[in-house]
């Protein structure tokens, strides 16, 4: 047994050395593309849009109960479009296209 371990963690080892390496190399990104806002629409991970902070008060002024569902830890990486059909009808198309039109205001 212990001979299939010593080759597993080589494979496993070498390409991880090999990037570690190779990052060391890279040139750091642009500017320009740090400075970018990311853009968020009703296909984001509610989680997503809500760990930015701009995006977050967008959420929380269209929809104010969604960040404190007490649902939340379980639907956190579901997209609106994906509640939508969940929430019983408390989450609309013209929800969704309000959030939208606000974080596309917003810069996000």
């Amino acid at each position: 047994m212990k001979r299939l371990v010593i080759p597993v963690l080589m494979i496993v080892a070498v390409p991880a050395l090999a990037q570690v390496k190779d990052s060391d190399t890279a040139a750091p990104p642009a500017a320009s593309q740090a400075a970018t806002p990311a853009t968020f629409n009703g296909d984001t991970p509610v989680e997503t849009i809500a760990a930015d902070p701009v995006a977050k008060a967008v959420l929380e002024k269209d929809l104010p109960h969604l960040l404190t569902h007490p649902a939340y830890e379980q639907f956190k990486t579901m997209s609106l479009r994906q509640l939508e059909p969940l929430s019983g009808g408390a989450l609309t198309d013209e929800n969704i296209a309000k959030v939208e039109a606000d974080l596309k205001a917003a810069g996000r």
